[in-house]
């Protein structure tokens, strides 16, 4: 699965109000209690509707909030071997918040790309008795899970560029957009996971959105409005027949949303 998002992280200072949107939005649950990690914070799973994980929950730390962290959302991406890609990222102009970290789970780095949206590194341990074992957090198509990738950013093709060197994606199409603006397809091992777009919004930092399915998106926006979350963009139809719109949760972390 090398290059292909295998997790996905939510970072936020509010877990129980984010847990109330998060289930009336789509179906995930999150615990009211989880475990702590090596340096102390309080980590939950998220569960799918089908039971299955989508990823992971960190409260953050008042000392995190001090030194400039927000709440938001953050893929694991699967490489070989974490320090190699490392050194990728410094060579290719990213750069590195987290070194190379040995954990039960698997060795990761958090590094971010030449603009600054950051992701996380992973080569993770197979599951005792599965080997084979893949992630699937990632579905283009079943409801509770990860639908799309997209990157919000400045020069597009540069972007893409370092992705490629890095994570071996390759593009797999385009489409104009409104000024000028390209929206750029990426591919993994065959699969379309996602698009990076020369479309970020004055003012705000080049940034990882991510999409996540619901089974029908009327009752996803009524389900954002009543639980405390706001809609900041559509909701609207795209091509191929889906309806996308991008949220805040109650903590402000955005979020992208799409169903039929």
């Amino acid at each position: 699965m090398t290059g292909m998002p295998i997790w996905y992280e939510l970072m936020t200072p509010e877990p129980a109000a984010v847990a109330n949107f998060y289930a009336a939005v789509g179906g995930w649950t999150i615990p009211a209690a989880g475990n702590v990690t090596p340096g102390g914070s309080d980590y939950r799973m998220i569960f799918r509707p089908d039971g299955g994980n989508l990823g992971g929950l960190l409260k953050m730390s008042q000392d995190m909030i001090d030194h400039g962290g927000k709440p938001g959302w953050i893929a694991y991406f699967h490489v070989a071997d974490v320090d190699a890609a490392v050194a990728e990222v410094k060579a290719g102009g990213g750069a590195v918040h987290m070194p190379a970290t040995d954990l039960p789970v698997g060795r990761i780095a958090m590094v971010s790309d030449p603009q600054g949206a950051p992701f996380y590194l992973m080569d993770p341990i197979p599951l005792e008795g599965d080997p084979d074992a893949k992630s699937d957090v990632f579905d283009v198509s079943r409801p509770g899970h990860v639908a799309w990738n997209e990157l919000n950013t400045d020069g597009a093709p540069g972007q893409e560029e370092f992705y490629t060197a890095l994570l071996g994606w390759s593009n797999c199409g385009e489409m104009p957009m409104p000024g000028d603006n390209t929206y750029r397809f990426v591919e993994c091992e065959g699969v379309r996971i996602g698009a990076i777009g020369s479309m970020k919004p004055a003012g705000m930092p080049s940034m990882w959105l991510f999409y996540l399915r619901v089974a029908d998106i009327a009752a996803a926006r009524d389900a954002v409005e009543a639980s405390g979350g706001t809609i900041v963009h559509g909701p609207h139809e795209v091509p191929g027949g889906d309806t996308i719109m991008v949220a805040t949760d109650p903590a402000g972390a955005r979020i992208g949303i799409v169903g039929k």
